[in-house]
């Protein structure tokens, strides 16, 4: 299956999360050590935004501009249908870009690493309000051919890494408690 498709099934799935976010809730905590709630709808809006402007142009200059607003929901919409638009551009899964400082790839490693911090961070939200979170298993199982080639760093953030450090999981876990586990996540975590 195309990554584009299984990357706007992951975005439908935050959608839903991100729909019953009201400002009462931005200063929730969340999974993301340091982060509120407000501080990881700013990340996501931002990272679509700059996904978008790299898919279209090769590279973004600003991964951290993402601005909630008076409507945090429509900040996030228009930044899902910006990043949406751009990766359905003709041609754009053979296209070098260039993501943050980590190096230009290939358009669909491109897509693949949005579609994996869609999934990550789709579980952040879901967590941080107690709300649930059960993406398909096909998802699930793409995800985790993903997060199973990110290189695992020195620390929390060390050589390529974007996530956090591996948490161990069950071996009998689920696809998805696998992802989070190799992606620093902690599936146990609750608000």
């Amino acid at each position: 299956m195309d990554i584009r498709e299984l990357d706007r099934r992951a975005l439908e799935h935050l959608d839903k999360i991100v729909a019953g976010i009201g400002t009462a809730d931005l200063t929730l905590p969340t999974p993301c050590a340091g982060w509120d709630l407000g501080d990881l709808m700013r990340h996501q809006v931002s990272e679509n935004n700059a996904f978008a402007v790299a898919a279209r142009h090769g590279s973004a200059e600003d991964w951290n501009g993402g601005d909630l607003g008076e409507d945090p929901y429509e900040a996030y919409a228009t930044s899902v249908r910006a990043v949406l638009a751009a990766f359905d551009d003709h041609g754009m899964l053979d296209r070098q870009v260039t993501i943050h400082d980590f190096g230009p790839f290939p358009g669909a490693v491109v897509v693949s690493m949005h579609f994996i911090d869609s999934i990550v961070h789709g579980w952040d939200l879901a967590s941080t309000l107690d709300a649930p979170y059960d993406p398909e298993p096909d998802l699930t199982a793409a995800a985790l051919r993903i997060a199973s080639q990110i290189p695992a760093g020195p620390d929390d953030r060390g050589a390529g890494k974007a996530f956090g450090a591996v948490v161990e999981v069950p071996g009998d876990s689920s696809d998805l408690d696998r992802v989070l586990g190799l992606l620093g996540r902690d599936p146990a975590w609750r608000p």
